[in-house]
């Protein structure tokens, strides 16, 4: 599975960007991360979260997943989002971050 992950917003307006290829990484964290998707139904997500009504300083995400002929991108913000999408995202800007 190959994920490429953007993150960008909040209040210093900071881009943070990651590309995942879970074949390279350990099986445990691979199977963690299949996990993540499947919860989510990931698939199924629309391709755009509606704007929040209020605030600007909202992080906003974009997400693709690659896996087994199929391709699906969301779109979506700390304000709106499918609430089981959360544990995916935070694992994505934790290793975003090292």
């Amino acid at each position: 599975m190959k994920i490429h992950f953007e993150r960008s917003g909040g209040l210093a307006g900071m881009r943070t960007v990651a590309t995942l290829d879970t074949d390279s990484l350990p099986s445990d964290e691979a199977r963690q991360i299949q996990a993540m998707v499947d919860n989510a139904r990931f698939f199924d997500l629309p391709l755009k979260s509606p704007k929040p009504k209020k605030g600007a300083d909202y992080f906003q995400y974009k997400l693709t997943v690659e896996t087994e002929g199929r391709k699906h991108t969301v779109e979506t913000n700390d304000a709106t989002m499918q609430p089981a999408l959360r544990p995916l995202i935070d694992f994505l800007v934790k290793k975003a971050r090292k």
